[in-house]
Parts: C-alpha cells; sequence; structure tokens
C-alpha cells in the first residue's frame, strides 16, 4: 500500500447543490500492502476486487451525493463485513476482542480478513496473527466505516433524512461455493436485507428503472446486502441503504480486469440511473 489514505471521501464542488445522498465503493481498491505476504499472486487477489465501480460512480458529485471508496484491497480488509466477523481458532495469538464468526467465513473463508478467493482459492499457506488482524481492523475497517458513519450522519442532520447507496459488481456467473451455484447472474442485483434497509419505494425507483432500460434484475438474491446497509440504515427513521451490484460482463473482461467494449454504454446507463435517484431524493429531503 502507498502512503494514500485508506479512504477517500469526494464531496461535491462548491458550486454544486449538495444533497443527502452517500455513495460507497469499499472494494474497488488495489493499494496492496508490502506485510499482507500473501501466497498467490496479485492478479488471483484482485478476482475479489470491484474493479472500477468506483469510476463507474465517479459522477455522482457533480449530482450532488457523496462518494466515499476504499484504496485498501477486499482481500486485505473487507469493509463490508462486521468487525466481529473473526474465527480465533484459526488465528496465531490469542485473540480478546468480541467474535461472531459468520457462516459466510466458515464456508467461504469471507469474514473481515479474508482467507479465501471466492471460496475456493487459499489466500496464505500460513496462519494469520490475531496482531495483524487487529492492525487492519485498526488502519482499514474502521477509518472506512468512520467515513461513511461521518457523511451519513453529517446529512442526515442538515436534511432530516439520507440515502446511501452501497456499490459493488458480481461475476458474470457464481461457483459451486455460492447460494446460486454456477447460474448466470441478472445485469443488476439489488439488495436491501428483504426490505429492511430501505422503503420499497426506494428499492422500486431503482429496480423500476433499470427494467425499463432492458437489464435484467434481481432482487435480495444471490446477494441481499451485508453489513454497510444493514448497520447505517434504519428506514423507519428515514435512513435508506441499497446495495447494487453490477455484473461484471456489462463493463469488464473479468479474467484481464479490463474494460471492455461494454464499459462506456454501462457508464452512461449509471449516469442516468443516478440523475434518476438524486431528483428523487430532492423530492423527499429538506434541500
Amino acid at each position: 500500500m502507498d502512503e494514500r489514505a485508506p479512504v477517500v471521501v469526494v464531496r461535491p464542488a462548491p458550486d454544486v447543490q449538495e444533497l443527502p445522498l452517500v455513495y460507497d465503493s469499499p472494494h474497488s481498491g488495489n493499494d496492496f500492502p508490502a506485510d499482507m505476504n500473501a501466497a498467490v499472486p496479485v492478479s488471483v487477489l484482485r478476482r475479489n476486487e470491484d474493479a472500477f465501480v468506483d469510476a463507474l460512480f465517479g459522477h455522482v458529485t457533480a449530482l450532488g451525493a457523496v462518494l466515499v471508496k476504499a484504496t485498501f484491497p477486499r482481500t486485505y480488509c473487507d469493509a463490508n463485513r462486521s468487525e466481529q466477523d473473526v474465527d480465533p481458532g484459526v488465528l496465531d495469538g490469542d485473540w480478546d476482542l468480541p467474535a461472531a464468526p459468520s457462516e459466510k467465513l466458515i464456508r467461504r473463508g469471507a469474514g473481515v480478513v479474508p482467507v479465501k478467493v471466492h471460496g475456493i482459492t487459499d489466500i496464505y499457506d500460513r496462519r494469520l496473527t490475531a496482531k495483524e488482524v487487529k492492525y487492519r481492523l485498526d488502519t482499514c475497517w474502521r477509518p472506512y466505516h468512520r467515513a461513511v458513519e461521518t457523511e451519513l450522519d453529517r446529512l442526515y442532520e442538515s436534511y432530516g433524512g439520507v440515502w446511501h447507496i452501497n456499490c459493488h459488481s458480481t461475476r458474470a456467473r457464481g461457483n459451486k461455493t455460492d447460494p446460486d451455484g454456477e447460474a448466470d447472474r441478472a445485469d443488476f442485483i439489488l439488495g436491501n436485507w428483504d426490505g429492511t434497509t430501505c422503503s420499497a419505494e426506494f428499492l422500486a425507483l431503482v429496480e423500476d428503472f433499470l427494467s425499463a432500460r432492458g437489464c435484467s434484475v434481481d432482487v435480495n438474491w444471490p446477494m441481499k446486502g451485508v453489513e454497510l446497509v444493514r448497520r447505517y440504515s434504519d428506514p423507519g427513521a428515514n435512513r435508506h441503504s441499497l446495495q447494487i451490484e453490477l455484473n461484471r460482463k456489462n463493463y469488464m473482461d473479468e479474467a484481464r480486469i479490463e474494460k471492455n467494449e461494454h464499459y462506456a454504454v454501462t457508464e452512461a446507463l449509471l449516469a442516468d440511473m443516478n440523475a434518476v435517484i438524486a431528483n428523487y431524493v430532492k423530492s423527499r429531503s429538506q434541500v
């Protein structure tokens, strides 16, 4: 990892009307730290990366939204997992913090510090130490969550409501460790944790827009959202969080991790979608 901060917060320019709207991209970072000591090359580690997602949503600040993005890689520390998603039994050294290992960690190695790529490939040929896991929480997970929470709380206090889009990408098809197996995936997967993290109206706004543009859309399957939408949402208090997963086939070559011929079309589609979201937020808030 270079000297950049673990998280970057981009706010609207001074001449742009601010909206209570926050986008975050927790998995698009690719500054690999020297202390990671992985057993596989960076090219393999980047398979877990939501490559280019921060760039695809880069235009949202011109609409009045805030963009929060990680610079650290998901395989080093996953900001979209609970800080307690740790299995002390597989660490070298004593773990003296609360631990609640998830089913995904136990089954797929996908905890707050992942140990597998896509649930199959081992990242390490050693046991992680408790010390290094704590270090990653302190230097990556906590700064990222602090940034997201600060922006959401600041805007909520100013406008009486806040809308949060948690941005991700998904492989074109799953594998045997995924809940959907090796099935082809929709163009977009929207998640609000079975209706608990944002209003049905907000979900329908996005789903209807994408469907009208000819995109296939799945809702709460095979992903429904994880820590970032769960942690900061409360629809009853006008705090709405929605996870959006983009199918990588529509903007990148997954094997090469390069933009493909569909990138510009997807970028334009997202610009239109986010303009609709911005207008909705403006109509529903005290702007």
